[in-house]
């Protein structure tokens, strides 16, 4: 596996991205992996390594790089934990979308990427961000997952769920059973929202688990739940961004 640390001028600052891909010379499939709430860190860079084992191109970026050069929480730490939430709160819809832009923009300028060919994968956080983008760039995003995302069908007007029918690749959601952020009738909100739309979607409700629930450094981890959404991710990324014979 071939790996770097980059900075990539956004317009808007300089964001600090991790990028991973085969060490082949064809250009592979672009992966945009948003990162949670606790910041970009080793536990999603080896996440990213995953999914770019599976034959991809990956970019992970600190979301954070308006206000921050670089953030992990320290959960032990209240002034950590509530400057992670202002964080949270600094960030857009709207500006993950001209981020995702300029991410784009420099894979396309690397032989190793195919910018044209697209997959967005969000958790927590970044859950509503993949939806969004979906929409904003239907043209070359042809698969995105949620995986217990929050904010997904809510009543503002950025809503992912009301751009259901501006998105026309494959969406993947998933959703935990315990979540303080998504209770049933927001999940089922969205999944109204995408039948409406005519959604080409998969989406679980995952009984017994909880919150995130894929990531091994955290108490609420579920092994079998998480390798259930690595089946499913890379299924959906393999079915809708590799040309097979």
């Amino acid at each position: 596996m071939f790996e770097e640390h980059v900075v990539i001028e956004t317009g808007e600052g300089s964001a600090s991205t991790f990028i991973v891909r085969p060490e082949t010379d064809e250009p592979h499939p672009l992966i945009l992996f948003l990162m949670d709430a606790p910041g970009k860190r080793e536990e999603l860079h080896d996440m990213a390594r995953r999914v770019a084992a599976a034959g991809y191109y990956v970019m992970l970026p600190n979301l954070y790089y308006r206000d921050v050069p670089s953030f992990t929480v320290h959960r032990e730490d209240p002034v950590s934990t509530r400057y992670m939430a202002e964080l949270m709160g600094n960030l857009s819809n709207a500006m993950v979308a001209a981020d995702a832009k300029a991410l784009i923009r420099y894979a396309s300028e690397d032989p190793h990427a195919d910018p044209g060919n697209v997959g967005v994968t969000g958790y927590c956080m970044s859950g509503p961000f993949a939806i969004w983008l979906a929409a904003e760039f239907p043209e070359i995003i042809k698969a995105a997952a949620s995986i217990h995302g929050v904010l997904l069908a809510t009543d503002a007007d950025d809503s992912p769920h009301r751009r259901a029918g501006d998105i026309s690749g494959e969406l993947l959601i998933l959703a935990a059973e315990f979540d303080n952020w998504v209770d049933r009738p927001h999940y089922d909100r969205l999944l109204e929202a995408l039948n409406h739309g005519n959604t080409n979607f998969y989406a679980e409700w995952i009984e017994g688990t909880y919150h995130g629930f894929v990531f091994p450094q955290r108490p609420m981890y579920n092994k079998q739940a998480s390798e259930r959404h690595w089946e499913l991710l890379h299924s959906l990324f393999d079915r809708n961004l590799k040309s097979f014979p």
